[in-house]
């Protein structure tokens, strides 16, 4: 899998990285043919506390998921946002699965 990390309107240290890397990792334990992951993490002006966003697109052969949150920390916001993608990832394979 090919991850690609990129931040808007800030520099991400390379813990932020490492944490993200790990977490979308942690979605090929669901689904092992996950092609490239494209992480986009985005501070929202205006300067407000939950000006945190985090963007995650997920290819495999033939489909895209998509999911975006925006919280306080960026931290929150992968996490909600890795979990929505494990959702879609789920019925994904639930409904190849029932064909």
């Amino acid at each position: 899998m090919k991850l690609r990390i990129q931040s808007i309107n800030f520099d991400a240290t390379t813990a932020l990285e490492s944490y993200v890397n790990k977490k979308i990792s942690k979605l090929e334990k669901f689904f092992d043919e996950i092609i490239n992951a494209e992480v986009y993490l985005k501070v929202v002006k205006p300067e407000t506390a939950a000006n945190k966003e985090a963007e995650i697109k997920i290819s495999i052969p033939g489909v895209d998921f998509f999911a975006s949150k925006t919280c306080d920390t960026f931290e929150e916001a992968v996490d909600l946002t890795v979990d929505a993608i494990d959702k879609q990832i789920r019925k994904y394979k639930e409904k190849v699965a029932s064909k």
